[in-house]
């Protein structure tokens, strides 16, 4: 009897470049078809729940034995959950893309991140591979589709506290208020919290804040400081001109609405739903206000992560220095560098002094204001407290930013990490770890394995 099929599942969001998705797409399955394997489900990308759902029908309906997520652009872990719910054994291929100081075209690795997280919390491990259709070699290809290709998750260890400057900084960080503002994206469990957990942890309380309330303020800003503050972005960066004038207002306001609710409330970071309705509601990028509440000390999380902003908190207070909160949008084994990258809010100190810093556009909303520039070189400390598989720990990591050209437009720098990429990166999709990690220039690992340790949390070192 001939074996049952593989099902294949081909995501993308067309917030992406679709045309290339479709070269990387063909590229993909002319790969999978030399094997000689079967497969049924749909051969093109599916840009939408409404698709994906259909492909997914398709695929039960053909009685396949295993579904293979073709992860060819960047999308939430929606639809992975939604497969997983099948029964179906389940594998993720992710393609990377070239670095070439353009666009981040797929962001195909964030989908295989957010992805990895998810289906853990649910007790769920899938084969995965990331590699190109040219380069994967036979035997991970194999272990995509046998379900091998299932690395055991990494095991955090206890930390401990010598010094007691763990204690200092878990009580500088114990009392301060995160302003959450709007709610995390559906499909992105990376960024959702307890806030009774999150108070027992570290002390921390959250006030959840409407985003019409950002914007209402934002609109009712004073049009001289609306004007200053154009003027010190002006000071940080060129070709402001050349953006959307009233768009980049707009983008600006946003950055005084940020004070005021800071100063109005009492918060000490914020995490910030910035997308799709700061765009699409308001008129306005929130990126560039973001690079410039780090400069000044107030950590700001994209993406509502309110996790993410008190990682940000944590290794500021560790480091005496801004922090960025970051994605790691590409592993290279062959050449042991990864990319870090955001749309463009890094603070503008963090810049490589040798380039220029630009004002820009959001790649995929088409809106200003964006900080765009390399990343400086030198030393770097990675550092995430994690809820990833269900258990809190501090996730941590050395690494030196490289004096390379830029990989992605936005804020972006490539990093050589301690331990070989080969090692870091069946860790990093084992353990489930969120997509999001706050970065600071220094080592600050000791102080930081002391801090967990006063929060009575593990250390995952990748």
């Amino acid at each position: 009897m001939a074996e049952a099929p593989i099902g294949l599942l081909p995501l993308g969001r067309a917030t992406f470049d679709t045309a290339f998705a479709g070269e990387r797409l063909a590229a993909m399955l002319a790969r999978l078809d030399a094997t000689g394997a079967a497969f049924v489900g749909p051969r093109r990308l599916l840009l939408d729940e409404d698709a994906a759902r259909a492909g997914l029908a398709e695929i039960t309906q053909a009685g396949a034995r295993r579904i293979l997520i073709l992860q060819v652009t960047f999308t939430d872990a929606g639809m992975a959950v939604e497969a997983a719910g099948l029964g179906l054994p389940l594998s993720i291929w992710a393609v990377p893309e070239p670095r070439r100081g353009g666009r981040l075209r797929l962001n195909a690795f964030c989908g295989l991140n957010l992805a990895a997280h998810a289906l853990g919390l649910r007790g769920i491990h899938p084969a995965w591979a990331y590699g190109a259709p040219e380069t994967l070699t036979d035997d991970a290809l194999s272990a995509l589709l046998d379900g091998s290709g299932i690395a055991a998750p990494p095991a955090p260890v206890p930390a401990s506290d010598d010094s007691g400057a763990g204690h200092r900084i878990a009580a500088a960080v114990a009392g301060r208020r995160i302003g959450r503002i709007g709610a995390h994206p559906p499909g992105f469990d990376t960024c959702a919290y307890d806030p009774e957990r999150l108070g027992a942890l570290a002390g921390v309380a959250v006030e959840e804040i409407a985003l019409e309330a950002l914007f209402d303020t934002a609109r009712t800003a004073p049009a001289e400081a609306a004007s200053s503050l154009r003027e010190q972005a002006e000071g940080e960066l060129a070709g402001l001109d050349a953006v959307d004038q009233t768009e980049l207002d707009r983008s600006l306001r946003l950055k005084l609405a940020l004070d005021d609710l800071r100063t109005a409330r009492g918060i000490d970071a914020f995490a910030i739903r910035c997308w799709p309705e700061t765009f699409t509601e308001y008129g306005g990028a929130v990126c560039g206000p973001v690079s410039m509440m780090g400069e000044a000390r107030t950590p700001c999380a994209c993406e509502a992560d309110v996790y993410g902003a008190l990682s940000q908190m944590i290794l500021q207070e560790a480091a005496g220095a801004p922090v960025f909160l970051t994605d790691l949008v590409d592993m290279d084994a062959a050449d042991d560098t990864g990319v870090i990258w955001h749309c463009g809010q890094a603070p503008v100190s963090m810049r490589d002094p040798e380039t220029p810093a630009v004002a820009t556009i959001h790649t995929n909303r088409r809106m200003p204001l964006l900080y765009q520039f390399t990343l400086k070189p030198g030393r770097v400390t990675l550092m995430r407290i994690s809820q990833a598989l269900g258990q809190p720990k501090m996730v941590l990591a050395g690494a030196e930013m490289l004096r390379r050209p830029m990989a992605f437009t936005g804020t972006s720098g490539v990093l050589r990490l301690d331990r070989p990429v080969a090692a870091v990166l069946p860790d990093l999709i084992a353990g489930g770890i969120e997509h999001h990690m706050a970065v600071a220039y220094g080592d600050h690992r000791a102080a930081l394995r002391e801090t967990a340790a006063a929060l009575g949390l593990p250390v995952l070192e990748l």
